[in-house]
């Protein structure tokens, strides 16, 4: 459905089509899996500091921590770990 060099560029645009610029989405990765309580909640925050660079706690409730360090590596291949222009 999208372009092979760049295939999140498509949902970017998909995004931007949809919704409007006022979304503001410019960027995505694309991850096997995303971190999880054990309850089911997706812990956006963590998230968020990651690719932030900011520090943040082990959550107690994480379902598996290794999925931090795969999300990591994901943003880091793509260059988007801290400020993003």
């Amino acid at each position: 459905m999208f372009g092979k060099a760049d295939p999140l560029k498509g949902q970017v645009q998909l995004v931007r089509a949809k919704i409007g610029a006022v979304a503001a989405f410019k960027h995505g990765v694309e991850v096997k899996r995303l971190p999880k309580t054990r309850s089911g909640k997706v812990l956006r925050g963590t998230v968020q500091k990651i690719a932030d660079v900011q520090d943040f706690k082990m959550p107690a409730a994480i379902d598996d921590p290794l999925i931090l360090d795969e999300i990591t590596a994901a943003l880091g291949a793509r260059n988007l770990i801290g400020p993003i222009t």
